[in-house]
């Protein structure tokens, strides 16, 4: 009898033959339970080493659903609102300029009208920006100037320099993908008292027994880090081929400990770890979370009009954001026609995760390939995962 998970198996096999993937593993969940794990392809393509469950993963942005968790158990814990504007945690943040329309020089602001909350972090509507997504803007240029993105910088020097940054735009009144989340990490370490790598390990990645998820990879785990590739061309995802990128995002990263701890993008983690971290914020008893806060970060928290948008991308006026991660408002072209409800996000070398809790369902994609996330890869294996599941 054949498995309702060949096809998906299938399709992950064809992506490393065809060399879109150097390998990739996969989990799908009904509820908390694993009823699907794949691996395939290799961890290493030059030196031949296949691809296991155990191998640890760059996951980028993944690392932003950690710290939205943070966040929101500092919350239930009573020690911060989202409502709270940022300087009270951060006074550097207080009184922004902000960016005017049509503006060609940096010095061309004017006040923002309102503070920055960490209700408008949680779901990119502060103002700030990323720097990387828009080349040949007045913030672009600014962001690489300042060095702001010096992984070398700790957590309060970052601070200090974002502040001297003008906002993209007044608070609240429009989304862009941002920093905030790194800013939010530094409110965790304030507020808390500790690293954000310790209060990980001690509220979200100890009781979840995720032993591989961290900040960097000691030397007794080394040989299990995935060797990073990217595509033959940036531009053209469907180019066969991937080069290898060993200085990607720079020499030594995750080698040793880095300066500052990313709350946006600074982790390394596995298959089973991120697993476990997903069948946590499933609906249901002993979840990480309250039930009331799961139901929040599943719920549309932007503005009408508002929805997720990257620059020179598709748009989709049905993705919209909750608190942390983006949520599927309305199936778009791309989307499982199911697939309403659903609560997810990437990170930059191509991990996806993704919870519908509508459905109870939930989905784990491991792979290393740079500027990964978004590539039509993504879309098949969800189809895939939503077919395979029943939906």
């Amino acid at each position: 009898m054949s498995s309702p998970f060949q096809a998906l198996h299938a399709a992950l096999q064809s992506q490393v033959e065809r060399q879109f993937l150097s390998g990739a593993s996969s989990a799908l969940l009904r509820g908390r339970e694993v009823v699907d794990r794949f691996v395939c392809g290799q961890a290493d393509v030059e030196a031949g080493v296949p691809l296991r469950e155990d191998h640890i993963f760059r996951v980028f942005s993944n690392t932003k659903l950690l710290t939205s968790c943070a966040v929101l158990l500092l919350m239930e814990d009573g020690r911060l609102r989202l409502d709270d504007p940022v300087e009270r945690y951060l006074p550097q943040l207080a009184r922004r300029q902000v960016l005017r329309a049509g503006a060609t020089r940096i010095d061309q602001v004017e006040p923002a009208r309102r503070a920055i909350t960490l209700h408008d972090l949680m779901t990119h509507t502060s103002g700030l920006s990323y720097g990387l997504f828009d080349p040949g803007t007045v913030l672009y240029q600014a962001y690489g100037a300042s060095g702001v993105h010096n992984p070398m910088l700790s957590q309060a020097q970052f601070i200090d320099l974002l502040a001297t940054l003008p906002l993209a735009f007044q608070p609240g009144e429009r989304w862009e993908y941002s920093l905030a989340t790194d800013v939010l990490a530094r409110v965790v370490e304030v507020v808390s008292g500790q690293s954000l790598g310790e209060f990980f390990q001690a509220r979200i990645c100890g009781p979840l027994g995720m032993g591989d998820t961290a900040f960097w990879v000691p030397e007794p785990k080394r040989a299990r880090l995935t060797a990073l590739y990217g595509g033959t061309d940036f531009m053209n995802p469907l180019q066969p081929g991937l080069v290898r990128m060993d200085a990607a995002p720079y020499p030594g990263a995750y080698t040793s400990p880095a300066s500052r701890q990313s709350g946006g993008g600074g982790l390394v983690s596995t298959l089973d770890d991120t697993v476990r971290l997903i069948q946590a914020l499933m609906p249901g008893e002993g979840s990480l979370l309250r039930p009331d806060t799961l139901a929040q970060m599943a719920r549309n928290q932007v503005a009408p009009g508002q929805h997720v948008q990257f620059p020179n991308m598709p748009s989709n006026p049905g993705r919209v954001f909750g608190l942390g991660s983006s949520v599927l408002a309305q199936p778009g072209v791309f989307d499982p026609p199911q697939s309403s409800g659903e609560v997810s996000w990437g990170g930059l070398a191509g991990t996806v995760w993704w919870i519908n809790p509508r459905l109870n369902i939930a989905g784990v994609l491991m792979t290393q390939r740079y500027y990964g996330f978004g590539n039509p890869y993504t879309f098949e294996w969800r189809h895939h995962a939503y077919r395979a599941l029943g939906h």
